[in-house]
């Protein structure tokens, strides 16, 4: 009995231990966030998410000719126009709570890793990261590719759409279904966050989510790209003992 006792005890001492320790990283002040962590808050955390599309149609080699000219091949048009790849595409929509502080933290944190920055430079940084965002919710989405020209088919649409082009195919939902669509659309500009996507927090005057919301279904559809689509579970958004998003 005393074995089992000792074992016991043993257990709820490492239990306690462990908990202090993640304790302790959850209020690491986000000036001390190191690269991974950084990394990990930008792009798989509970305000980012990424969507992976792959196109295998180009993988594997057949000669590129003009059937016009020397019959059909193996591939449709698009070969011709643009070559032939010979790999599988990717591309990458990396989706992110941007009106959530612990995203802007990370962004800030991000740039003071990549540079030494006068203090003037900080200062404003630290004011980025850590304002609220009471009136909006925003979301941004950032997009990577193995291949130039599906990215440039990417930032096309991004800089082409307009909120009138998007008012009725761009929207957040809840759990019970409701929809709350764009009220503002920001095209990507210099400051190299992504497209900005608008949302009343509070429509009617009361809060579209709280806690009990479920969850956050981001949707955004355009014409030459796949349909963003991104769920963001509201549970997991407690930071330093508030709901952030």
């Amino acid at each position: 009995m005393k074995k089992y006792g000792s074992l016991i005890s043993i257990s709820l001492t490492l239990m306690v231990v462990f908990t202090a320790a993640l304790a302790q990283k959850s209020d690491k002040p986000w000036t001390d966030w190191n690269k991974k962590e950084v990394q990990k808050m930008l792009e798989d955390s509970p305000w980012a998410q990424t969507q992976t599309e792959t196109d295998t149609s180009q993988q594997f080699y057949s000669p590129t000719s003009d059937s016009r000219t020397m019959g059909s091949s193996s591939n449709d048009g698009s070969r011709l126009a643009q070559g032939a790849t010979n790999q599988a595409v990717n591309i990458e929509y990396v989706v992110r709570v941007f009106s959530a502080r612990p995203i802007r933290e990370a962004l800030a944190r991000d740039l003071m890793l990549q540079q030494n920055l006068p203090a003037t430079a900080v200062d404003r940084l630290r004011q980025f990261a850590e304002v609220t965002s009471p009136d909006s919710i925003i979301i941004t989405v950032k997009y990577k590719s193995n291949d130039q020209r599906v990215g440039n088919n990417a930032l096309q649409a991004l800089a082409g759409a307009t909120t009138a082009s998007l008012k009725n195919t761009t929207y957040v939902q809840r759990n019970d279904g409701k929809q709350l669509f764009i009220e503002e659309y920001v095209p990507p500009g210099k400051d190299g966050f992504g497209p900005r996507f608008i949302f009343l927090r509070n429509p009617d005057g009361k809060p579209f989510f709280d806690a009990n919301s479920g969850e956050i279904h981001f949707v955004a559809q355009f014409q030459r790209i796949p349909k963003i689509e991104r769920r963001f579970k509201i549970a997991g958004m407690m930071f330093q003992g508030e709901l952030e998003f």
